[in-house]
């Protein structure tokens, strides 16, 4: 049996953790000042330029592409888990605007000036947040040092090519991309700020309690039952990944719409990717046709979204598939997918198993929810389950840090350790590679691996990452952990434990999968700290996993109808 693994973190780090805690307690609004030291000691793997004059350029971009393109405008961020405790503390939040990120789905609300307010659905929101709001000010106080010695300010600034800007903050072109990366289409307001002033924000935590957000969670579960009630009381398989892949694999209206979508990949030219459709077409090779349609359907629906998304939801409809976007205002969206219903002349093909014709005897649905952060997942998971009658099967797919890997390459694990828990788990898990191999190119599949749940990408350092290499953990994420504390919870009398080896190879009543693609690897430091989407490059990966998810439901199920199961 394996092992209990070292401490989770380092004494820096954790100092960093109670640092932060112990100041939001405060029932007033706390400088971010007030973080930075523990922040520049903690050693932060994806901030190693934290105590160096120079500008960590990498880690502003990380920082700034997970905060809004607003954010150079925001002097206050308050921390809610709801619109009415939020009205109630004086934010008239329902009047604000509504604003996302690049880099991650969290609900926010701009007042058009000086106040963010952003919706905490765990604890892993706050771990999170808080170091990269202390990242980004700590370099944007170093790019204003910079470009006030310049004495470069307003026209004059904006008129600069990459070269002469790279000399006026000391960096390199490549140091001016990843700035550019950063501030994104705010560009230009971004740096005419960083010339004009030093940031000094403050944060307030309305509430953080363990009760609110469970309360948070339930509400959403709630929204989700009240949209489709007749079908909660079904069996069901429960899939957290995101909203395209399943959508996209079992609705097929990427395949319904091929010409349509192969003419507007040849007319953008999207990523050059427009001589690409023809080739894949002529050559009748599946997998680059699907992922080159699928890709080319993202930009499609962007072009125009509001008569698109419209479009691609009736034809979902129609097969069986609902659509929930964001939940009691809760930005998890879910979507249930009637197996009967669905139309295998249009499912991707790669997807068909033998016996297909059996599903219309089938009474399951799939609910799959675009995965939540940290810690909300299991609170997310824990709201579900307590509301189904039913589940046959449970499936985790999401994005990883690799230690050993490449961008791209896909990693199945047996064993996973908690970080907020302390428990490790160890488990039977029904994907295996050559479930996933057989829809790849190019990336490796790497099963009976070890997987680390984090507490935030910021939260680990060197030392950190190599004590648990040490001890063959080569996969870190942020959800497998707390997803697994609440499966445990549906097949033991009491709640999970903490600080123990927990063997739920034994099984948990029902199937389970874990699978995660490689989008990170720490070690890596420049490739990690890009702050872009693995574009068309990590579509192999993501619908790999997704059709090994997909193809085990429904062999499940027609096992089940066709009495084998």
């Amino acid at each position: 049996m394996d092992r209990q693994p070292p401490r989770t973190t380092s004494n820096e780090i954790d100092l960093y953790i109670r640092t932060y805690y112990s100041l939001l307690r405060s029932t007033g609004d706390v400088r971010v000042r007030a973080f930075e030291e523990a922040h520049l000691y903690s050693a932060s793997s994806l901030h190693t330029g934290a105590l160096a004059p120079e500008p960590d350029l990498a880690a502003f971009a990380y920082s700034a592409g997970r905060l809004p393109e607003c954010f150079h405008r925001v002097r206050r961020i308050i921390l809610g888990q709801s619109m009415e405790q939020l009205a109630r503390a004086g934010f008239p939040v329902t009047t604000w605007q509504t604003v996302r990120t690049r880099g991650r789905r969290r609900p926010l609300r701009w007042d058009g000036g000086a106040n963010l307010a952003v919706f905490v659905a765990s604890a892993s929101d706050i771990d999170d947040l808080i170091p990269i709001v202390a990242a980004y000010q700590i370099e944007w106080n170093k790019l204003h040092v910079r470009l006030v010695s310049s004495r470069l300010e307003g026209e004059a600034l904006l008129a600069l090519d990459d070269a002469g800007l790279a000399e006026a903050l000391g960096t390199d072109v490549g140091g001016v991309r990843l700035l550019r990366a950063g501030l994104g289409t705010g560009w230009a307001a971004g740096l005419a700020g960083l010339a004009e002033h030093e940031l000094d924000l403050t944060i307030r935590l309305l509430d953080g309690s363990f009760r609110e957000y469970q309360r948070s969670a339930q509400t959403w579960w709630k929204a989700i039952e009240a949209a489709r009630p007749e079908l909660m009381r079904r069996p069901v398989y429960f899939v957290s990944s995101n909203t395209h892949s399943l959508a996209n694999l079992l609705g097929g209206y990427a395949f319904a719409h091929q010409d349509q979508l192969a003419a507007f990949l040849r007319d953008t030219n999207l990523e050059g990717l427009g001589p690409r459709i023809d080739e894949a077409l002529a050559s009748t090779d599946e997998t680059v046709t699907s992922n080159l349609l699928y890709y080319g359907l993202r930009a499609y629906i962007a072009a125009s979204p509001a008569e698109r998304v419209a479009a691609v939801q009736e034809h979902d409809a129609r097969v069986g598939i609902t659509t929930i976007e964001s939940p009691a205002r809760i930005d998890v969206a879910a979507q249930v997918f009637e197996l009967a219903r669905l139309d295998p002349r249009h499912m991707d093909p790669r997807v068909r198993v033998p016996g297909m014709e059996q599903l219309v005897r089938s009474n399951a649905v799939i609910v799959n929810i675009d995965y939540p952060l940290g810690m909300a997942a299991y609170h997310h998971l824990a709201a579900v389950t307590t509301g189904l009658d039913e589940i046959r099967g449970m499936y985790i797919m999401g994005k990883a840090a690799t230690l050993n890997a490449r961008v791209g390459d896909v990693m199945i694990s047996k064993v996973v350790h908690d970080e907020h828990s302390g428990n490790t788990y160890l488990l039977r898990n029904a994907l295996h590679a050559n479930d996933v191999q057989p829809f790849m190119r190019h990336g490796t599949v790497l099963d009976n691996q070890k997987a680390l749940t984090v507490r935030s990408a910021f939260l680990q350092n060197r030392s950190y990452m190599d004590v648990f290499y040490r001890e063959g953990y080569t996969v870190m994420e942020m959800e497998a952990g707390p997803y697994l504390s609440a499966i445990h919870e549906t097949a033991a009398p009491q709640r999970h434990p903490k600080g123990e080896i927990v063997n739920l190879t034994d099984g948990v009543g029902f199937d389970f999968g874990l699978v995660h693609y490689a989008s990170d690897t720490p070690y890596s430091r420049r490739q990690s700290l890009l702050s872009k989407s693995l574009s068309f490059f990590g579509m192999e990966s993501t619908y790999a996993c997704a059709l090994a998810i997909a193809r085990r439901i429904l062999r499940l199920e027609i096992e089940r109808a066709d009495g084998r199961g």
